[in-house]
């Protein structure tokens, strides 16, 4: 049986998303035709504007449809506590839960030599460059707890300690508590770890 060329293309398309496999691509698909036009001309849509109608914050490089985006913005956020996490999702798992009320500065990746992500492909830099127009003082570090995110954690606060010691500046690094489960990600926390995980957090 030959497939037809419109449903084997959004197939393809589906495969390419991650967690995705080729059954469940398959699925999406079938499924979205008996969807009624209207309501998939409205996903289209949506699909479409994603990117058109996002912004990254030049300051957090948080995902938002404001530059800067709108916890930068918030006046009554605390400005001189950063927390550095690996995906914008790891900021909305954490706003969540509403505790912290600091500023975030988001990675986009985590070190990973065995794909071939070095330091300068994330926005570490970014995030130096902030500690010295900022006061700034602390720095938590809530990359995840899997082998990647400590040595992302690590390299960031060995490059943040040459730096505080050539700026003779006082800035507080820690690093997220042991609430969350080595290997697990920030995203999938429930709200209790989370903030466990914030309150108990340690000098790094």
């Amino acid at each position: 049986m030959t497939i037809p060329t419109t449903i084997k293309k959004l197939t393809e398309s589906f495969e390419k998303l991650p967690g995705v496999g080729p059954k469940t691509a398959q699925r999406l698909t079938f499924y979205l035709l008996h969807v009624p036009q209207g309501q998939l001309d409205t996903f289209a849509q949506s699909l479409s504007n994603l990117k058109k109608d996002t912004l990254i914050c030049t300051n957090c490089f948080m995902t938002d449809e404001k530059n800067p985006c709108s916890i930068c913005s918030d006046k009554s956020r605390d400005e001189s506590l950063i927390c550095v996490v690996e995906e914008p999702l790891d900021v909305l798992a954490l706003e969540k839960n509403g505790k912290y009320r600091g500023l975030y500065h988001v990675l986009h990746g985590k070190i990973d030599p065995l794909n071939n992500i070095g330091p300068d492909e994330i926005y570490i830099s970014p995030l130096l460059k902030r500690l010295k127009t900022h006061a700034i003082s602390e720095i938590i570090l809530a990359t995840n707890p899997t082998m990647e995110g400590e040595a992302t954690a690590m390299y960031i606060a060995k490059q943040i300690k040459n730096q505080i010691s050539n700026l003779k500046s006082q800035i507080k690094i820690t690093r997220i508590g042991r609430g969350l489960p080595v290997g697990g990600d920030l995203e999938y926390a429930d709200d209790v770890t989370l903030q466990r995980a914030m309150e108990g957090r340690s000098d790094f």
